[in-house]
């Protein structure tokens, strides 16, 4: 099984996250994956990414995290951030078609792109605290940008589920759909956006990245805490109660 699948439309390109066993959580192969993809869209009106088989994305995949290496989730960690950078460097409006859970870094694949479009059913939330980890690239710092600093405070901290319309309350999403229209709801912003000029739609969106740019250092110190944090023991906690299924319980502060 192919980790994407790749559908040329006539306004926009498709990139299907082929992964539903698992929700279609990348890996740090499909991360790498994905990022190829967007930059080989370069060429159309508009980018697409959906999710196959009923979810939208599960972030990060979690399978490696009772046992971690600190290679391993770097790879990880820095794919994620490269797959991020393609989105916000593609000169293409880059649109999240959401369908189901978007979760972890499935939620800050939403963060990334340009715009989002859900269905009804669709849920969204961050899950780092709860899980052994923290979501260093997007939602701890230019998520404030989208949604207001303590709604983002909430999301990163809490680990609540949001439904669609909260999510279009909040900002996070442009649009809600039923469930049956969500492609064709997406066709007709593509349509609309072939009739506009790419030259200064690239100007546009290449200019709108100031608070994505700004945060970039962000990211990457993120990024190196949470690789020294590997193997510790909320990291190891958090993964194997997902894993199994059951509530984490974390050590007491130090």
């Amino acid at each position: 099984m192919s980790d994407i699948e790749i559908e040329a439309r006539e306004n926009a390109v498709w990139i299907r996250l082929n992964r539903p066993e698992r929700r279609n959580a990348f890996d740090p192969d499909m991360a790498r994956a994905i990022a190829e993809s967007v930059e080989s869209a370069a060429s159309a009106r508009a980018v697409v990414i959906t999710g196959n088989g009923g979810s939208f994305c599960a972030g990060g995949s979690l399978a490696s995290l009772a046992a971690p290496s600190r290679g391993e989730m770097r790879g990880l960690y820095h794919n994620s951030l490269k797959m991020f950078d393609a989105i916000r460097s593609c000169p293409r409006p880059v649109i999240a078609a959401i369908h189901g859970p978007a979760a972890g870094g499935g939620n800050e694949l939403i963060i990334a792109c340009d715009l989002a479009i859900a269905t009804q059913s669709s849920t969204f939330g961050q899950t780092g605290p709860r899980v052994g980890s923290s979501p260093v690239t997007g939602a701890t710092n230019v998520l404030s940008v989208q949604i207001g600093e303590k709604r983002a405070k909430e999301m990163a901290f809490l680990c609540r589920r949001y439904s669609a319309q909260q999510a279009l309350e909040l900002g996070l999403i442009n649009a809600v759909v039923e469930d049956d229209q969500l492609e064709s709801a997406v066709d007709a912003w593509c349509a609309e956006i072939a009739k506009l000029s790419p030259r200064y739609l690239e100007i546009t969106k290449i200019s709108s990245n100031i608070w994505w740019n700004s945060a970039r250092d962000s990211f990457l110190n993120g990024l190196g805490m949470l690789v020294q944090a590997v193997g510790s023991d909320d990291m190891l906690e958090g993964a194997n109660a997902f894993l199994e299924k059951r509530k984490p319980s974390f050590p007491p502060p130090e």
